[in-house]
Parts: C-alpha cells; structure tokens; sequence
C-alpha cells in the first residue's frame, strides 16, 4: 500500500471516532499492518508534572506501558518532546541512547530495528510523540519514513486538539447545566418565597406537602400574589426537577391559538400552519405544565384539558395520533372559579379535577407583618443591582408602607422598592421617594393634608428625625448632615415638637 492510500485511511480513522483513545490504538492498528511496524506508541506530555506517558501504544503489554514513564528530555522520547525535533535511527544496537524502559526491546539481539520518534504539536506546542518500531531494510529511506510519520503526527495533533475542544465544549455545557439548575433550584426553594407570617407558613406547609407528590394543584388568589412564585417552587422540589417546566400564560393568547399552543398543530391543519408545531404538552414531557390564568381559556380547550388530565392522551390539531402525556399540571387563577361554573363559563368536571390541591395566596393587605421582611428583601436586590449603598427606610416611609392597602399587592410593592432605589441619592429611602398613590391621604392617610405646605413640612419633619437617629440626637451633626445651620434646625425642631434626646 502507498502512503497516499495509508494516510488516507488514517484520516477516515481519525475523523470516525469521537473516542481520542480507540482513534489512536486505529492509527497505530495501520502502521502495523501497512508499514510492518513491529511496536508503536503515541506519548503524552503532562505540562503540569512536566512527564511524559505512553497514551495508547502496539505490541507492548500493558505491564511495560505502566513503565513507560519519562521526565523531559530523558531518552530519545524525552528529547524529540523537548526540542520538538524528529529523530529517525537505522539501527537501534549501534544507538546508545535507547533507555527501553519498558523492556520490551530485551531478548531481540538477533532482531536489527529501526527507529523513528517524531513530536506531535499543537503549532509551537509539542504535546507529545509518535514512535515505531520497523525491521531494519538496508533500502529504505530513513528521512522518506520520518517525513511521512510527521505527516500522520500532524494529523493526530489536529484529531487530538479538535477532540479536546469538542470534550472542553461538552464539559463547559455541563457545567453551565448543572449551574443553571443549581440555581434555578436555590432560586425557587421554599425558603425563597419571602414573608413569615401565619398565613404564608401555611403555604409552605401545603407546598412540602404536595411538592413530592403527582397531584394537579390548583393555586388561587389576586394578581401578583406570587402565585407563578410557588408553581416554580412545587416543580424544583418535586421528583420532577430534572424535567422540563414549561409555563404557559393563557390570558395572554387568543382563543384561536390556545389549543394550537397547548396540544401542537399538524402542517396544514389551518391557515398559516406550515409545519408541523409540538404543543407545551409535548415539550413539558416527563415534567411539569403551568397553567397561569387557567379560567380564561375557552370551553373546547378545557374539553381537551380534562381529557388530558383523565386519560393522559391528546392529538394535535387537525391530527388523528394518539399522543401520551406524562404531566404534571399545576393551575392558577385569579377568577372566582365557582362563580365561573355557575355562570356555565367554566366546565364542573374540569373545575373538580384541577381542584384536587388548592393552596390560596393571600393578598398583602392580609398579611401586613410581611410588607417590611419583603420591603428590605427588594431594598437589598436593587440597590445591589444599581450599585447603591442605600441601608434603610425612613420611619415615615415605613407607615405609609404599613397604611397602604396595595392593591398591586406583592408586585406593586417590588416596583414601589425599585422606583424609590432608583430616586435615592443616599443611604435613606424617605417618603418623598416613593409613589405618589402612597403619600396622598385619599389612599393611604399617611399625610394630614394635600397642600403643598403640609408636604413640605412633612418632609422636613422626616428629614430632621432621620438625621438626629444617624448623629444620636447630635443637633449639630444632624445640621451639618442636612446642609443647614443649628440656629435653622433648632427652630424647626423646636416648631415641630421633636426631642433631640429621644435618639440618644
């Protein structure tokens, strides 16, 4: 066989495997039956020890590999590594360089070898060596052998460092995987959802409860209760977390697209269905579906819903499959469901079935021992993320939070936190900070009156305390932190009744 041949079956050899080790043991399997190479090994360097190892060798036992171990520039091997120069020997007794460390050259005195060792690089890199072993022919071309083994060694080091890339690529998305799900799993535990109160230690209870089960949970209450919040907790901690969690908002979609989006469409199935389009019940396989605003989807799609719950099958649109669902749902609403089924806009049978584990999220004005755990949860996240050093609430701020009835409930109050972050320039949130709807006395009562003068006396009042809590009742401190003069904040504490003394 020629070396055109040879070189090219190496090449189908190397680009076959995605296995380094079984491409290489394929390379030197042809060099002994094409070249009638008596024993080969490839060498790898390990820069870190700066020691050279046999990778993957023929005709020597693995015993003698285990031996075969070198330091840099030791032996022939070590210097061709070394220099990244080739070295080719017609014959190996008149050679004193050999060090046949792995012993596997004892016992052939009567065999004359020739020897070639050529470096395997990564550009200027050697990252190791390819050696063989051939009977000695007095007609052979040393320097012919040495150029055609370098050849082959360059399309090793390509092998090798594309094999490497693809390995380093494999472990970089692995560990980017395992740290999103890490996080994802920190994210959504239980303890994240923020608030003590009696009423939330009821809602974790429910989740560890039913996290760990199959069970359809059904999970009510106002908009921006945090209901989305415990659907994302129940799934990461369910036997279920490794599995897709797909969420699906169906308020959010028209009522000719819902079933399309929840069972998937056959190509052709209607007007601009081009191609075949797998509905969330297929992607969320094995996992978990989030319905969110489950009350607003039509009747023909509950019909659908119910049998999925009930039988675990659906078809696409305009399909006659079969297909299998293993999925867990878990519903939210904020409708009055039974008032829904009473004015025949919601079906009973699908109303009873989602309804086997109902958990109720309680609106913030039910839970008011929360409002500050929840207002300096946020505080923390966006001063953070604004690169702010802001420490805490002004006390007037903190009864305008406690006298506001927040409709928007938890997220209203997460906006509330990110526009005062935003409008700070210190390390106090005051009430002028925040929204207006907090500081008027139609919503909140947090302000005797809406003239402008109130407002600033007010604010005055606010500012002043904060200052004498930061200086502990120091007037002159607290002037100084205010820009003014004592004589000034005197007069205005002593207009506004406050006791320097009380902040000792």
């Amino acid at each position: 066989m020629d070396h055109t041949t040879l070189l090219y079956d190496i090449s189908q050899a190397l680009n076959r495997q995605t296995d380094l080790r079984k491409s290489l043991y394929t390379v030197l399997d042809l060099l002994a039956k094409h070249m009638n190479m008596v024993r080969g090994m490839i060498t790898i360097l390990n820069p870190l020890r700066q020691e050279i190892s046999i990778e993957v060798a023929h005709g020597i036992p693995k015993s003698a590999m285990m031996k075969g171990i070198y330091k840099l520039g030791e032996g022939i091997t070590g210097q061709v590594i070394q220099s990244g120069k080739a070295v080719s020997i017609a014959k190996i007794s008149e050679s004193e360089q050999f060090l046949n460390r792995t012993g596997t050259r004892k016992g052939e005195a009567g065999r004359e070898l020739s020897f070639f060792c050529v470096p395997i690089k990564n550009e200027q890199h050697v990252i190791g060596a390819l050696s063989v072993d051939k009977p000695y022919d007095d007609g052979y071309p040393l320097m012919e052998g040495e150029k055609f083994l370098c050849v082959v060694a360059a399309m090793i080091a390509t092998t090798v460092i594309h094999l490497e890339r693809i390995q380093r690529e494999k472990e970089k998305l692995e560990a980017e995987n395992e740290r999103l799900r890490m996080e994802l799993e920190k994210k959504y535990r239980i303890k994240n959802i923020v608030g003590n109160s009696n009423k939330m230690r009821e809602v974790y209870q429910m989740i560890s409860q039913v996290a760990r089960s199959n069970a359809t949970v059904l999970i009510r209450g106002e908009s921006g209760t945090g209901k989305e919040l415990v659907a994302n907790a129940i799934h990461y901690n369910s036997t279920r977390a490794n599995q897709p969690f797909i969420k699906i908002n169906c308020a959010a979609l028209p009522s000719n697209l819902i079933e399309s989006e929840l069972f998937g469409h056959e190509k052709g199935a209607f007007t601009g269905a081009l191609h075949q389009k797998p509905g969330k019940f297929e992607i969320a396989a094995s996992g978990t579906l989030f319905l969110d605003e489950i009350g607003s989807i039509t009747h023909e799609a509950q019909a659908k819903i119910l049998r999925v719950l009930q039988e675990k099958e659906f078809e696409r649109v305009g399909g006659n499959k079969t297909l299998q669902a293993d999925v867990r749902i878990i519903a939210a609403t904020n409708k009055n469901l039974e008032q829904a089924v009473a004015d025949n806009t919601f079906r009973s049978d699908l109303y009873y079935r989602i309804n086997v584990f109902p958990i109720y999220m309680p609106p913030l004005r039910e839970r008011k021992t929360d409002i500050l755990v929840l207002a300096d949860y946020f505080l923390e996240k966006y001063a953070r993320e604004n690169g702010k050093e802001i420490l805490r609430f002004s006390t007037p701020a903190i009864d305008m939070f406690m006298s506001y009835h927040w409709p928007g409930n938890v997220r209203e109050l997460e906006n509330c936190i990110e526009r005062a972050v935003l409008l700070c320039e210190n390390r106090v949130i005051y009430g002028y900070h925040l929204p207006p709807t907090l500081q008027t006395a139609s919503e909140s009562e947090t302000l005797p009156s809406q003239t402008l003068d109130s407002a600033v006396e007010k604010i005055e009042q606010e500012m002043i305390i904060e200052a004498l809590k930061h200086t502990r009742g120091n007037i002159s401190g607290a002037a100084k932190m205010l820009g003014s003069t004592i004589r000034k904040i005197s007069y205005k504490i002593d207009k506004y009744g406050i006791n320097p003394r009380a902040y000792h």
